[in-house]
């Protein structure tokens, strides 16, 4: 079973010029969690001046229907957001920092170091709480500012933060400039780490489902995707839409690859959030839908 992780209600929404109100977010988690995902990434817990699109984080995780088999997640970019989830439950924490300097110290004002050792100290909070963490490592395919990085950056990294116990590594190609060339320069390697591995792909100069199938062959099992494909990254230039989580799932049932998943409902919340954004959004399945497309029900004679 392959594991879809939306991350529409934050990092579809986090770069937008559209804020929608926390009843509309709690609707989108709604309607995700009703397509059947079996993941989703509900809020950050970002500064909310740097990050208008996420505030109210704490009335979203409040407000989240319980009674369901969705793991929820949020983002958590330093000691002080963590520290804001002591009076809210959560199943799962997200944990991410740059793989280069000159994202790292826009995005979180710290050197990669720094960020390195806080995330380690989240790491054990995380685990004397009781609480799933997953470790993403952006920019992990090439940096707005760098330029390349070099497979070395984040196996390095990704291999020290694998010996602290997270329950995942997560490789985000944060500008959607990876090729399957890199993927493979970084999952072959990073298999032998003994954690599950997984992708964070944008689709912004269109390889990010050509990714997706070379992380399949090397045994890849976990993506974050985007409902409608929305998403970027308010610190990283160019930094537009995710993999679409509709056309994901399309692309994986087709291949004969089963996500518990809900095409048609997903196709169904694209729509929705494209209006409720006010804007075309990237996916293709929330305007073209599946395929086949369901046949009409035989006339009664």
């Amino acid at each position: 079973m392959i594991e879809i992780c939306d991350v529409g209600p934050r990092d579809g929404l986090q770069n937008e010029a559209v804020t929608l109100s926390v009843e509309q977010r709690l609707e989108l988690v709604s309607r995700l969690v009703g397509a059947g995902l079996p993941a989703i990434e509900v809020a950050s817990m970002a500064n909310p001046k740097r990050v208008p699109q996420m505030a109210g984080a704490e009335e979203i995780l409040a407000g989240l229907p319980r009674a369901s088999p969705t793991r929820f997640s949020t983002l958590v970019l330093n000691q002080r957001g963590y520290e804001r989830l002591t009076s809210v439950a959560v199943d799962e924490v997200h944990l991410v920092f740059a793989c280069t300097e000159s994202l790292n110290r826009r995005n979180a004002n710290a050197s990669v170091e720094q960020s390195f050792a806080v995330m380690a100290g989240l790491v054990d909070e995380c685990r004397r709480d009781g609480r799933r963490v997953t470790v993403t490592l952006g920019v992990a395919f090439g940096c707005p500012y760098e330029g390349e990085v070099n497979a070395e950056v984040p196996l390095s990294l990704a291999s020290r933060m694998a010996e602290r116990g997270v329950d995942a590594l997560i490789f985000a190609d944060t500008i959607g400039v990876a090729v399957p060339r890199q993927i493979k320069e970084v999952i072959g390697p990073a298999a032998g780490f003994g954690v599950p591995l997984g992708l964070h792909l944008h689709n912004t100069r269109s390889t990010g489902y050509a990714n997706v199938m070379a992380a399949l062959e090397l045994g890849v099992e976990m993506f974050d995707a985007s409902v409608g494909g929305a998403g970027g990254c308010p610190f990283a230039p160019k930094a537009s839409g995710n993999i679409a989580t509709e056309d994901l799932v399309y692309l994986l049932h087709r291949e004969g690859l089963p996500t518990g998943v809900d095409l048609d409902a997903v196709i169904d919340t694209g729509n929705w959030l494209e209006t409720a954004l006010g804007r075309r959004l990237d996916g293709m399945l929330h305007r073209s839908g599946g395929f086949p497309a369901p046949q009409p029900a035989a006339a009664m004679g």
